[in-house]
């Protein structure tokens, strides 16, 4: 468990202020509990997992995403959806009629215990999935090479969305310009908010694009974000320059709105020759983004994560940016980051001026990769793929903030 002095401070920034200590009066972070769901198994067989993205380089392909205490775990090395319920069992099987569990499952007597749909488009799954209130699934699938596009800056668009009944009653896409829309470029994430409204945002030559669909899967607004056009901050030092990366855009699960998370940097210089020696991270910022009137509201500062390396009788505190997770309906944004026995979680509430920290540990020696999915009650669920077996957690963040509030 790692110690932090704290102290009593206040960040301000355009009237938005937040408590940095309001919600924890201790001395030291206070660790999550981890309650492992089910395990499983690695193979190429229904319920198993294929490690071999794992072994081979290019893109992993895994994902897991929750909706009302089931699990859709998306394995796109074997080309296949699994959804499962909280003890492990498989309930629903979706897999690429080309894939090799397909042949599998054609020479082998079939289980009776859960439901398998063979999909016939050509599209392999990528690892992004959501879930929306109807038990719809929403999987991202790469296209295979002969239906890329590109677009007028010339950039590949290679992956569509596909969209899955729990039933099998229905199985198409979703691309640019929504049902059966031409592919997109690179998707960062999507998204399913309080409205069962699919967002998807993708990654650009010029910055990001988020691409906003009702429900019917209409496409009912395109936001495209340049870095050209993203606020730029005053630096520390006068004269210095000013960098910054638009790491991430996380659309709001309750109104057309999206939050623009920005790391600033500034360059640093030699005091002797004044030539620049390299750049210094200063601060996080997010801003809120009204996707009809296009207007940036009031931003609001990020506490950063703190990692001190004591040597001798020196101590020295590096400052990191957290990466930034997703919201809940409630108004709390999670921030996380890797730290050397697990993980540092932030939660911000900027209208309460609320601000939790806690932390949860893994043996990251033991585990080869992890994938997290944040559901909109509030719970951190992972699927870990350790060295013996796969597994899935979660955590229970939606208790520490009703705690918070009674």
């Amino acid at each position: 468990m790692k110690k932090l002095t704290e102290k009593l401070a206040f960040v301000f920034l355009a009237g938005i202020a937040i408590s940095l200590s309001a919600c924890n009066k201790k001395d030291s972070i206070e660790s999550m509990h981890e309650k492992v769901l089910f395990e499983m198994e690695y193979g190429n067989f229904t319920e198993q997992v294929s490690p071999d993205d794992l072994n081979r380089i290019g893109d992993v392909r895994y994902g897991i995403a929750m909706q009302d205490g089931f699990f859709y775990l998306v394995d796109g090395c074997s080309n296949k959806l699994m959804e499962m319920n909280s003890y492990g069992d498989l309930l629903t099987l979706f897999y690429n009629e080309d894939s090799e569990l397909a042949t599998l499952l054609s020479k082998t007597e079939r289980s009776t215990g859960y439901s398998a749909w063979e999909i016939n488009y050509p599209f392999n799954f990528n690892g992004q999935i959501v879930v929306d209130s109807e038990k719809t699934i929403f999987a991202v699938c790469n296209l295979p090479s002969e239906r890329y596009e590109k677009n007028e800056n010339g950039q590949l668009c290679t992956q569509v969305v596909m969209r899955m009944a729990r039933d099998g009653s229905s199985i198409d896409y979703i691309g640019q310009q929504g049902n059966g829309g031409s592919p997109y470029p690179s998707i960062k994430n999507i998204y399913i908010t309080n409205n069962d409204e699919l967002v998807v945002v993708c990654n650009t030559i010029e910055g990001m694009i988020v691409y906003w669909y009702a429900k019917e899967g209409f496409l009912k607004n395109t936001i495209p974000v340049s870095n050209k056009n993203v606020p730029i901050i005053r630096a520390e030092t006068p004269g210095a320059e000013v960098y910054m990366t638009l790491d991430n855009i996380i659309p709001d699960p309750s109104v057309d709105k999206v939050y623009l998370k920005v790391d600033y940097y500034n360059a640093s210089y030699d005091d002797d020759s004044s030539v620049q020696t390299g750049i210094n991270y200063t601060q996080s910022l997010i801003y809120p983004l009204d996707c009809e009137t296009s207007l940036y509201e009031d931003s609001v500062s990020i506490p950063p994560y703190e990692e001190s390396i004591v040597s001798d009788y020196s101590k020295i505190t590096y400052k990191i940016p957290y990466d930034f997770l997703g919201m809940t309906p409630n108004g709390w944004k999670y921030f996380i980051i890797k730290t050397a026995d697990g993980f540092s979680l932030e939660l911000i509430q900027s209208e309460s001026q609320k601000l939790i920290r806690r932390n949860f540990k893994i043996n990251h020696n033991e585990n080869m990769y992890f994938n997290m999915y944040l559901s909109r009650d509030g719970i951190i669920t992972v699927f870990y793929m350790d060295k013996n077996k796969p597994k899935v957690a979660w955590y229970r963040t939606d208790s520490i903030i009703d705690n918070l509030i009674q």
